[in-house]
């Protein structure tokens, strides 16, 4: 058969543009009509002309017909646009409206995803993308082609039913689809009530994933129920399995004679814990003792949960598929049962207790002359919350003022050390609430850190940077590759990212100095102390957090740049976090004279750590929202004070002062004026009184709406 002169027949504009749609959207199916639609063809010449162009660009070879009517671009063609085009992998950032951007693994700009070309990625999965030809003063726009790791297959929501199905309509914001449930997989569940839905299928030509309940969770607006869904949603379990909790049971709580020979004896040592008034788990003490010379000797008691809990064992599997507690507003969903948590690790006060200890003498200058760091016992003297030792420091009433009083002039000094060789003060408002009986918040309040609890910071900051020191850069192996070790450790920020924080600070009167590490890190105390206080505040510090890159876990140690220490890791929460759990094994085992351990191993188990520990944080936030709006339910109609805490094309957002609570004044509900949005300045103006509403500014605000099941607030203003 003799073959055609592709070469010889000429290329229309219309074909031209025709074409551009295929290669643009290399792996969409078109029918004809779909074609004529985006190119404007309504009457039927046009539909024919259609039709022979891409019957003549199938004869040509550029596209096939996959089936029937249906149309795609020749995977040959495609193999030819790949080597002038670009695939990228990255991780989906999926927005309520079903468009996207792409977080690329190799760094650099995020990728916009329109909604039609997002495919059935889901938020986080991580997927391969189609990056499109960039257009002059454009972002860089993709499509995703394939969906290289579900992370995420279930779902809470709320069931909605048909006569033969049903839809379950997601809690979560980052989930634009509703999931198709058929009615032999309701298990049960009835019309309006909340369920954890599973993710089994969805078909090529569906819009809906399908899915089957596997948990009915109860009824919406049950606070019992909010917070499990909370919890269902990222997967943590609400119990402990049956083998876990027997392993517990057996742990034997008396101290063995044999136990206490091996270990340094702190038991007559002044020693105290502080922790929040409703914590129980006291995983560290301090103690203080001072020297015949005038130093003192400091000891930082950590809980040796070590000594308890072993690998292979079904606690520490547990333990370690859990990675970290969880604190929700209400409730503390534990990395390892209460026995120990509460109990045998606690190191609750008048009880002997195993640690594991990092002990410095100090002169008054806060300067650690020696170090020692090994297995201990200790017996705690007294049991404070950080509101007592607060009232000790600013009065000095109390029990043991001297003491702690003289631990606070130590951790002072440590913290002005911190900041002035380039740590960054990041400032967090941890919103607090009191709850009646049925878990409904009756009063909120914001909890500020003072002395307290930067006496605790400082010394906890110091022994877990001495514990990286010593494995991190031993002087015995100097040219020697480190022993492999579990850090913190905290990236530089991302050079696009800082750029575009400068660019918004001066807009607002502020400026930030990217000179050099030491000068960035002084200008961001000193924006952090001008802006403190004032209505921006949070909206800055939210975007100063977001330049940074995220703290995690690694055993390859770059530093931890938020802190400015070199070497960094987390030591002093074992009864809380896995990884200082990791860090008690290899700190022990080096001490011993053993072995590396195997790098691959751990950095599998830093990795799994780091992710369970943003899930965590994500449900911490989420019951905290879920309160702040909920404290507003029977509160409508209501008179708050705000500040204006951002601007969008859907009106101005409003934080309010006493709940931290954030809510939405639309523009049709601005009566004043007809208000435009000038978005560079951070502002909306009136368009005939030239009335100014700016970020920041002091707003009066009614409650119009709450909106539970979105978590979502109306506000309107008031003169």
């Amino acid at each position: 058969m003799k073959k055609k002169n592709r070469a010889k027949r000429p290329v229309s504009a219309l074909t031209g543009i025709i074409l551009s749609i295929f290669t643009e959207n290399p792996f969409k199916a078109y029918n004809y009509k779909q074609v004529g639609h985006l190119i404007g063809v309504k009457d039927n010449a046009g539909r024919d002309l259609l039709l022979k162009i891409i019957n003549e660009l199938i004869a040509d070879g550029n596209l096939n017909e996959i089936r029937r009517g249906k149309y795609m671009l020749n995977p040959e063609k495609l193999q030819e646009l790949t080597k002038i085009k670009k695939f990228i992998t990255g991780t989906v950032d999926m927005k309520q409206t079903g468009k996207a951007y792409i977080i690329p693994d190799e760094g650099g700009d995020d990728v916009y995803i329109a909604s039609n070309n997002v495919g059935h990625a889901l938020h986080d999965d991580k997927v391969k993308v189609f990056i499109f030809p960039k257009r002059k003063s454009h972002k860089t726009e993709g499509q995703i082609v394939e969906v290289l790791e579900r992370i995420k297959n279930t779902y809470v929501g709320v069931l909605k039913m048909s006569k033969n199905f049903g839809f379950v309509i997601s809690d979560n914001q980052t989930m634009p689809y509703d999931i198709f449930v058929p009615k032999s997989k309701i298990q049960g569940a009835l019309d309006g009530q909340k369920v954890l839905v599973e993710i089994v299928e969805w078909p090529e030509q569906s819009n809906n994933p399908f899915g089957e309940i596997v948990e009915i969770l109860g009824k919406p607006g049950d606070n019992d129920v909010e917070m499990k869904s909370i919890l269902a949603d990222y997967n943590f379990p609400l119990s402990f399995p049956k083998n876990v909790e027997k392993d517990a049971a057996k742990i034997k709580t008396a101290i063995p004679a044999s136990e206490i020979e091996k270990r340094k004896n702190f038991r007559n040592t002044w020693t105290l814990t502080i922790d929040p008034l409703d914590a129980k788990d006291f995983d560290d003490a301090i103690s203080l003792v001072k020297l015949d010379n005038g130093n003192y000797e400091v000891g930082i008691h950590i809980a040796d949960v070590s000594h308890f809990v072993t690998p292979g064992t079904a606690l520490d599997d547990e333990a370690l598929k859990r990675g970290t507690s969880v604190y929700l507003v209400d409730r503390v969903i534990p990395m390892l049962p209460e026995v120990l948590s509460n109990n045998v690790c606690s190191l609750r006060p008048n009880e002997d207790k195993l640690t594991f200890s990092v002990v410095f003498t100090m002169n008054n200058k806060a300067e650690v002359l020696e170090q020692w760091f090994g297995k201990t016992i200790i017996n705690s003297n007294r049991r404070f919350t950080y509101e007592e030792v607060q009232e000790i420091i600013e009065t000095g009433q109390g029990e043991y003022p001297d003491e702690i009083n003289m631990l606070n002039a130590l951790a002072t000094i440590l913290r002005k050390k911190r900041f002035n060789n380039g740590s960054i003060n990041f400032n967090s408002e941890e919103v607090k609430f009191k709850l009646d009986d049925n878990g409904k918040p009756i009063e909120t309040y914001v909890k500020e850190q003072k002395e307290a609890n930067h006496l605790v910071e400082e010394f906890m900051l110091l022994a877990n940077k001495k514990v990286a020191e010593l494995i991190g850069k031993p002087k015995e192996s100097r040219g020697k590759a480190p022993k492999t070790f579990v850090y913190r450790i905290h990236d530089e920020p991302n050079p696009e990212k800082l750029n575009t924080f400068v660019q918004f600070l001066k807009k607002l009167g502020y400026r930030l100095n990217v000179s050099s590490r030491q000068t960035l890190a002084a200008s961001y105390n000193n924006l952090f102390e001008k802006i403190h206080g004032k209505g921006e505040e949070h909206m800055i510090e939210t975007i100063a957090v977001r330049t940074m890159a995220k703290a995690i876990y690694s055993t390859d140690n770059i530093g931890h740049y938020g802190l400015a220490f070199p070497f960094y890791t987390h030591f002093t929460s074992p009864i809380r976090r896995y990884p200082d759990l990791m860090v008690h094994r290899l700190l022990e085992r080096y001490l011993e004279g053993g072995k590396s351990v195997s790098k691959d191993a751990y950095e599998e188990m830093c990795k799994h750590s780091s992710e369970m520990e943003k899930k965590a944080t994500q449900a911490e936030r989420d019951s905290v929202k879920y309160k702040q709006v909920e404290f507003l339910l029977d509160k409508k109609g209501k008179v708050f004070d705000g500040v204006i805490s951002g601007v969008s094309k859907w009106g101005i957002f409003v934080q309010l002062l006493v709940s931290k609570s954030e809510g939405l004044i639309r523009f049709n509900e601005l009566k004043d004026d007809y208000y435009y949005l000038d978005e560079d300045n951070y502002r909306i103006i009136g368009r005939q009184s030239g009335n100014i509403y700016r970020l920041g500014d002091k707003v009066n605000v009614k409650v119009k709406d709450v909106d539970m099941e979105k978590r979502q607030l109306d506000f309107v203003i008031v003169d």
